[in-house]
């Protein structure tokens, strides 16, 4: 992989509207490419990519930014939510906030929550928290790991936090799904009911 010239660099972190015709840069951990003007976060120079055109940064699967909408390009909401959507679905174990989302998603808070509860119908926060109950089940259903585990393991690292969300989404504690539906380990922790 070719450096990044000095110049182009600069136009980056200055975010130089005078080199949106030059190039495009794509940023390998997020998949997404944008024009030098665009305020998204600076990426690490290592992560970078330089493209000539759009169809060059499309061709290496690279997607457009919602936010700075290199060359006039522009994903419908409904793509841009699923990719999104895929993103939770595969990082659901760390932490997970509204500013992360829009970050990735190169869009603001507002925007993506917005549009995300229009295309999904719950806001990001509900449908985290749907993915990490859901993988938490499993784990409940297959492992012997402890409820304080799962809950780890899922993004809830606050024990009473998970019961009680778990509680709330199953109508029963991790320890009594887990009786009811033939998991495979009996809880030592009391939970809070």
């Amino acid at each position: 992989m070719k450096p990044i010239p000095n110049e182009y660099w600069k136009a980056i972190v200055e975010n130089d509207a005078s080199y949106d015709d030059t190039f495009f840069y794509g940023v390998k951990t997020t998949g997404i490419f944008c024009r030098p003007s665009c305020k998204s976060r600076v990426p690490n120079k290592e992560n970078v990519r330089i493209f000539k055109n759009a169809k060059l940064a499309q061709s290496e699967n690279f997607r457009p930014c919602k936010r700075c909408k290199p060359d006039g390009l522009m994903l419908p909401d409904k793509e841009w939510i699923e990719q999104i959507v895929d993103w939770i679905d595969q990082h659901y174990y760390k932490p997970l906030t509204l500013e992360t989302l829009s970050e990735f998603g190169h869009s603001s808070p507002y925007h993506l929550q917005r549009t995300f509860k229009r295309v999904k119908g719950m806001s990001p926060l509900e449908y985290i928290q749907q993915v990490r109950i859901s993988h938490a089940i499993h784990y409940l259903m297959n492992s012997d790991k402890s409820v304080t585990e799962i809950g780890m393991m899922v993004g809830l690292t606050n024990t009473a936090y998970f019961i009680t969300l778990f509680k709330k989404k199953t109508k029963c504690t991790p320890t009594e799904y887990r009786k009811k539906y033939g998991g495979t380990k009996e809880e030592t922790i009391h939970e809070k009911q």
